[in-house]
């Protein structure tokens, strides 16, 4: 049987491009005993995977080149060698950019999953990861009371919206930024949201902080952190003292560039707290958080968009696509 994968070719001397990604194809091996063969149906495209495609320190390792992207998966089993997995099952992994993958079945590399009231698509995003690290982020480093202002960038996104959400929930005022009157529209009438700023109208920190004044005018307790740069310094000069900051993105400086702080001070000024987070160090926490998420999604409470591409080819350019916002909520690869 025939794999075909998406390799990287080359590390990016800055931006990103389509040059530093092959297509290979590749013979699947026979399986061992205790390995599942796992035939992908969706792919995961995130913003950590531009992070992980330079050679540089960080919390994970590069990605190595002429190796298949890394990236979670939702598929099914086609074939098992392992007690625990049969063919047909539906399960999550980090199986990459690949159309099929070979996993050890004791590893704990794999999760079956129930598609009966949540859309095998939606373990990706809002019941995945993404949805898991809006949780955390929230519930673990906000720690929101209610009645608060929780702010949230890239507020349509898999994560940002998430958060949002869940914000509501806990009784909070949630305002987000995006990308576009569109983007906007749907933050505030679909998910929920309080409010929701259009980035692309502010091109400076004060004009971007006069808004986020307007729209948050009880100042932001809570502040969920995915872009860095002009974002978070407009967002600082709004927190409230004893502020939360969660730090979970930076795709401001994706490409390698530094991205300074520009007013440090009011993290003393105001007493805030900063805490950057890697949600797969917390996994003691997933089942909690999958609980909530689980649950919200199947009962129709948790909102969630999804950009989809067409085939395994079409991953690096909607990749690319990704880093520069042209996707509409979750950015998944269909693959079957």
């Amino acid at each position: 049987m025939r794999n075909q994968q998406i390799v990287l070719a080359s590390r990016p001397a800055a931006e990103a491009t389509l040059d530093n990604f092959s297509f290979v194809e590749t013979e699947l091996p026979a399986l061992g005993d205790g390995q599942v063969l796992v035939r992908h149906h969706y792919l995961s495209l995130d913003p950590y995977m531009r992070m992980r495609m330079n050679d540089s320190k960080s919390y994970a390792a590069p990605q190595a080149i002429g190796a298949p992207m890394i990236g979670g998966t939702v598929g099914e089993v086609v074939e098992s060698r392992h007690p625990g997995y049969k063919t047909g099952d539906k399960v999550v992994g980090m199986g990459g950019w690949q159309l099929f993958s070979i996993v050890d079945g004791a590893a704990g590399l794999l999760r079956k999953v129930d598609t009966t009231h949540v859309p095998l698509s939606a373990y990706l995003g809002a019941v995945g990861m993404p949805g898991v690290t809006a949780w955390y982020g929230l519930v673990k480093i906000i720690e929101p009371k209610a009645g608060e202002t929780v702010f949230v960038s890239a507020a349509s996104g898999a994560v940002g919206s998430a958060v949002g959400q869940l914000a509501k929930a806990r009784g909070c005022r949630a305002v987000g930024i995006a990308g576009g009157a569109d983007k906007c529209a749907y933050v505030v009438n679909e998910l929920g949201f309080d409010a929701c700023i259009d980035h692309k109208a502010h091109r400076d920190t004060k004009s971007l902080a006069a808004a986020l004044a307007e729209a948050a005018p009880k100042g932001i307790d809570g502040n969920f952190e995915n872009v860095g740069g002009m974002v978070l310094d407009a967002v600082m000069l709004n927190m409230n003292a004893f502020g939360r900051i969660a730090l979970c993105g930076m795709i401001s400086g994706y490409d390698g560039g530094p991205v300074p702080l520009a007013e440090p001070r009011l993290l003393l000024t105001q007493r805030l707290k900063a805490q950057g987070f890697i949600v797969s160090e917390h996994m003691q926490h997933w089942p909690e958080a999958l609980k909530e998420l689980g649950t919200l999604v199947a009962t129709g409470k948790l909102k969630y968009r999804e950009s989809i591409a067409q085939g395994l080819a079409s991953a690096p350019e909607a990749f690319l696509g990704l880093l520069k916002g042209r996707n509409f909520g979750k950015q998944l690869v269909k693959l079957v």
